[in-house]
């Protein structure tokens, strides 16, 4: 269903982490992940993957909300790397 605001988004948020052709991780939130993990793949999400392609989905988690999904987002950005490879080896299949 569409509105005069265009189409109607998911009630899903997720916090992803990619890693990179350079070995790094990176993390972001999406209501869309086949989309964003494209836009990265593509040049087109972020500055930091767009010189790291491609980059590969390691890791997703739903969450309620946009904002769950963002202060989600920014307790995994203050994980150590190890912290943050430990989590991205869990299935992704949330």
């Amino acid at each position: 269903m569409s509105s005069s605001f265009g189409p109607e988004k998911p009630d899903t948020w997720f916090v992803y982490m990619v890693e990179c052709r350079d070995g790094s991780l990176y993390t972001g939130i999406t209501n869309d992940l086949d989309r964003r993990v494209q836009q990265h793949n593509e040049g087109l999400a972020s500055r930091y993957t767009r010189s790291r392609r491609p980059v590969v989905l390691r890791y997703r988690e739903p969450c309620g909300s946009r904002s769950h999904a963002l202060i989600r987002e920014c307790a995994v950005k203050l994980m150590t790397p190890v912290q943050k490879r430990a989590l991205a080896g869990r299935a992704t299949d949330s």
